[in-house]
């Protein structure tokens, strides 16, 4: 998972200056009629991609800025400031700050709630839409927040804004933020990248604009809970001379560019914005997120390299209530490491996941288990067929959005057997990208009527538990014990 503290000191620049001079990468093509940026909160439009607009600007090029939220739980401690407080303050930095660039016109502020804009998906993709259909939209470059940045409002305006430009026939170039600060050179798509060379009135204009964004650099008062933002080694990844843009994945199945509106065959590329199943829920983590995962990382989670999740995994195993299962259902198997050990200890497995990279580590490591199924399924719209006495959602239910959440749960009621089991276990610490917490997937899992709670084992760090249907014995009593 990709988790991080703004707070810590992170990837120092030198590592990311020596990374950018040993690459040589194409330039971003500026050879375009207007630019619309789409940024998830104000001041994502200078850290990315400040001086590649400050020099469109100086050569008359037309800019549109569009920011889908007022970053106003940036300080959610703040003692001073009320988050309708800070919002104000942000929409004016914001201003002063395309100002000193020298955007003309004013950002268009969509002011979606902070931290949540997967529920909104449809706000900005039709706002995009908008702007695109202004003009040849082919001639019109569509820069925005890197889906793979680690930041969930970041990825969400990154998905919408590559899928939109696509469907209207712009190029999309995405730029990334926090990546410069949890990542290192091996989490760089560098096939996919591209620069942005600064020269010296554009390189003096961005750094202008970011210092108009004082409630991020510096703290907003001596107060505890105001602390500044963006501190001094974070804000040195954007006082390079070079910007860092990335292409979007080829992809060779790419529907053809929709007719212009008003025209036959014209599309809505708004009601487009979605994951690649038509059925999907837009406030679940998509398949692209995971996908660039496993490109990135051959244990993205560090299920075999770390003793936390060797621990996490046998603590799963012990509170298991029976010896052995008759059919287990696993969702979400990744790699396979949990998923080998459950063979151990059943007749069958069936174990589904959306990753097909990470589906085939899974058959290199059960190779010789015949009796496991893997396959390939988008959760909980293709819920396999059968019943299962075992039923295990192992740090997954809290990629699902809360509809999906609760058609995934009334799945595996449904196709829980009598005797059955479900077993669950999350992680418990926030991460912006996720759309619910693992205490939030666990209080719902406990208001299910048709379950028992079995076992419960609640750490710092993670939450375990165990349901049967109710009325199911405790293990004692299904021992005969009591």
């Amino acid at each position: 998972m990709v988790s991080f503290d703004h707070r810590e000191p992170g990837t120092d620049e030198s590592v990311w200056a020596a990374a950018l001079a040993s690459r040589r990468l194409p330039p971003v093509d500026l050879d375009v009629d207007r630019i619309v940026v789409v940024a998830a909160h104000p001041d994502d439009e200078c850290l990315g991609a400040g001086g590649l607009l400050a020099t469109a600007a100086g050569r008359g090029i037309p800019i549109d800025v569009v920011v889908a939220t007022d970053g106003e739980g940036s300080h959610p401690a703040s003692p001073t400031h009320s988050p309708a407080g800070l919002a104000r303050r942000r929409r004016a930095e914001l201003a002063e700050a395309m100002d000193r660039i020298g955007v003309e016109g004013l950002p268009v502020l969509l002011g979606l709630p902070d931290a949540s804009t997967g529920a909104h998906r449809r706000v900005i993709a039709e706002t995009l839409d908008a702007l695109l259909r202004r003009g040849n939209a082919r001639r019109v470059l569509v820069l925005s927040t890197w889906r793979g940045d680690g930041h969930h409002d970041h990825r969400v305006v990154g998905e919408v804004a590559e899928q939109v430009a696509a469907a209207r026939g712009a190029r999309h170039r995405a730029f990334p933020i926090w990546l410069w600060h949890w990542g290192t050179p091996d989490d760089v798509p560098w096939d996919r990248a591209e620069r942005a060379p600064l020269g010296r009135d554009a390189a003096a204009a961005k750094a202008r604009a970011l210092g108009a964004h004082r409630s991020q650099i510096a703290p907003l008062s001596d107060a505890p809970g105001d602390e500044t933002m963006l501190h001094a080694g974070m804000r040195a990844h954007f006082a390079r001379d070079v910007e860092v843009f990335f292409a979007p994945v080829a992809r060779t199945d790419a529907a053809p560019a929709p007719a212009p509106a008003g025209q036959p065959g014209a599309t809505d590329p708004a009601a487009e914005v979605r994951p690649t199943e038509t059925d999907a829920d837009p406030a679940s983590v998509g398949a692209d997120y995971f996908d660039d995962m496993y490109a990135r990382h051959d244990d993205p989670w560090g299920f075999d390299s770390r003793w936390y999740e060797e621990r996490k995994r046998a603590a799963v195993l012990a509170a298991l209530p029976r010896r052995r299962y008759r059919a287990v259902f696993e969702a979400g198997c990744s790699t396979g490491a949990l998923t080998a050990a459950l063979a151990a200890r059943a007749d069958r497995v069936h174990a589904v996941d959306l990753s097909e990279a990470a589906l085939e580590r899974a058959r290199q490591r059960l190779t010789a288990q015949a009796h496991v199924e893997l396959r390939r399924a988008l959760l909980p719209q293709q819920w396999p067929e059968g019943a299962f006495d075992l039923i295990v959602l192992s740090e997954v239910a809290y990629y699902w959005g809360a509809a999906d959440l609760e058609r995934g749960l009334a799945a595996a009621v449904a196709a829980l057997d009598p005797d059955g089991h479900v077993v669950a276990c999350h992680w418990r610490h926030p991460v912006a990208e996720y759309p619910l917490t693992g205490d939030e997937v666990h209080a719902a899992l406990a208001a299910v009527p048709q379950l028992a709670r079995l076992v419960r084992h609640v750490e710092d760090d993670f939450v375990l538990e165990v349901y049967g249907r109710a009325g199911a014995p405790s293990v004692a009593a299904e021992a005969g014990l009591v």
